[in-house]
């Protein structure tokens, strides 16, 4: 089993001093990220995969994409009050404004300031581990629909105020979104990821990776107000309207993931 450990202190006033001035519930569950990380290792660039691998070891994209969730439950004031924001954005509109995010920033700051220690050559080899698996899972919580929350006097947490029974399980609908729809397939996390690569075009991959992250909240947001449903007892039905919706999340959120780890490391490299 891998071993969790906690940030080092030095590391987590540093990042917080970052998060504060940069620019901007738990997301898929651990089979919908440990896809995600699947799906990015083979878009990885040789030079990012040499990089990660001096830093990561033998800890691959979908063991870190899960991490991030498995320290939410230690007890510290950084991962039960700081770093919980971290997992979402919120958009009262249809497109996502930095104003809007609490004094303890979102998805996008962090991901914006763990991105920033990738790039930064000083830091050392436990601060990039930290940073790594942060950056893969908020980009895959970015494509969760419900991770772009409406705030406001809309705001239902993400749907975790919106219980439903789905094929027969009560969860609320953010549950349903987070391993719901991917758990009812029955497939393995390798098995489904597999399939998904398989589907993906080289026209995708292209259009894909070329976004930014204000663009993957946007279709968040307008996947968003499509799944909400008309009656809390979800059938056959809901799972085969959405399916092929939250199977195309979790392969745009598998490029990009690779999209922007090359990015960062073929500026490192350039720059070194």
């Amino acid at each position: 089993m891998r071993l969790i450990r906690q940030c080092p202190a030095a590391f987590l006033a540093s990042l917080l001093s970052v998060t504060a001035s940069a620019t901007p519930a738990l997301a898929w569950g651990a089979q919908g990220h440990q896809i995600t990380g699947i799906i990015a290792e083979s878009h990885l660039s040789e030079t990012a995969a040499a990089q990660i691998h001096q830093f990561m070891g033998k800890e691959d994209l979908a063991q870190a994409s899960t991490w991030p969730d498995e320290m939410r439950a230690t007890p510290s004031d950084f991962w039960r009050h700081k770093a919980g924001h971290w997992h979402y954005v919120t958009v009262a509109g249809d497109d996502y404004q930095p104003s809007d995010r609490p004094r303890e920033g979102d998805a996008m700051s962090a991901l914006a300031a763990y991105s920033a220690v990738l790039r930064d050559p000083r830091r050392d080899r436990e601060e990039k581990r930290v940073a790594l698996r942060f950056v893969v899972h908020i980009i895959g919580d970015l494509h969760q629909p419900l991770h772009a929350g409406a705030g406001g006097n809309q705001n239902d947490h993400g749907g975790n105020d919106v219980p439903v029974v789905f094929l027969g399980r009560s969860m609320p609908l953010h549950g349903v979104w987070d391993y719901g729809l991917i758990e009812q397939r029955g497939m393995s996390s390798a098995a489904y990821a597999a399939a998904l690569s398989a589907n993906i075009t080289p026209a995708q991959v292209s259009t894909w990776r070329s976004s930014s992250p204000a663009q993957w909240v946007h279709e968040s947001i307008a996947l968003r107000k499509t799944i909400y449903p008309q009656t809390r007892r979800l059938s056959d039905d809901y799972a085969r309207q959405h399916q092929a919706e939250v199977d195309e999340r979790l392969e745009q959120a598998g490029v990009r993931i690779a999209a922007w780890l090359n990015a960062i490391f073929q500026a490192e490299t350039a720059s070194s």
